[in-house]
């Protein structure tokens, strides 16, 4: 994800955008996000080596922002939960921002992400690069999903990681069924099949014994010898939360267990529970006993 980094950096266009927020130093690998004020602008924007999502945190409802792209042209109203889509390899020949100020989350899904989920259903190419251009578009399902990513940006987690692999699969897998251009191949769809005993069990151990290690879903994946894509689901649908959420939960529960035994402090339990700061855990712990 530096690549997006260094070519934001490099943009003459950009200069009315400030940057106010990045996942950078957060060590997200399937995902980069970035928080962004701009204000009125002309130009053309560069081309993006990762499907790219915008979506307007604090809109307006004055103004447009107009897209140009091999000839086509779009205009929309920049209203807050407006989303703008560009695929893999995309870029706008006219990128133009008539009104006030804006405030914008970006996310980049990785291009691993949709080939994952090609291998998974057996694709003979990854969708990304079939996404369609579209500007100013709703999609509560995209919208809910940012926000949450927004949140775990501006206030890391302990399965923060865990939370955005599950995240970037989530929005490609919706970007794939719902914003593909015409006659691009779609995904099946698949019945929420539950892990077997066998599976789940070999799962929920592994996590018990390495809820003081850094977890990935691939890792999870692994253990019960499926793909990622369909171990999010399964899992999902066995313990009725996603992977993130367990995890987190898990190990709320286990800094919970070691503060009231007395034989760690506040800090040690949420450092050996891996949770970001003392000040993480504190809120973690509020949200669960509010």
């Amino acid at each position: 994800m530096n690549l997006i980094q260094r070519q934001r950096q490099r943009d003459p266009n950009h200069s009315t955008r400030a940057l106010l927020k990045s996942s950078g130093d957060l060590g997200w690998s399937t995902l980069f996000a970035e928080l962004c004020s701009y204000g009125p602008r002309d130009g053309s924007a560069p081309t993006t080596p990762h499907a790219e999502i915008s979506i307007m945190f604090r809109g307006s409802d004055e103004g447009v922002v107009t897209c140009s792209v091999d000839g086509s042209r779009w205009s929309a109203r920049p209203t807050t939960g407006s989303i703008w889509l560009k695929p893999t390899g995309g870029r706008y020949d006219e990128a133009r921002i008539a009104s006030a100020q804006l405030q914008v989350l970006n996310l980049y899904v990785s291009s691993a992400v949709f080939a994952s989920l090609g291998d998974h259903c057996n694709l003979r190419t990854a969708p990304d690069r079939s996404i369609r251009y579209e500007c100013g578009v709703r999609d509560e399902v995209i919208n809910q999903v940012g926000l949450s990513v927004l949140s775990e940006m501006m206030c890391p987690t302990a399965a923060g990681s865990m939370f955005v692999e599950t995240s970037s699969l989530l929005l490609a897998a919706r970007l794939a069924h719902a914003h593909l251009e015409a006659g691009a191949i779609r995904l099946p769809v698949e019945s929420r099949h539950r892990l077997d005993d066998r599976r789940l069990k070999r799962v929920l151990e592994y996590i018990e014994e390495h809820l003081s290690d850094d977890i990935a879903v691939a890792d999870l994946a692994n253990v019960a010898c499926l793909s990622i894509f369909h171990f999010t689901r399964a899992f999902s649908a066995s313990v009725g939360a996603p992977p993130h959420r367990y995890v987190s939960q898990r190990r709320l529960e286990s800094a919970k267990a070691m503060i009231a035994s007395g034989r760690v402090s506040l800090g040690e339990a949420a450092f050996a529970c891996r949770f970001s700061s003392q000040s993480s855990f504190t809120r973690a712990f509020r949200r669960a006993t509010a």
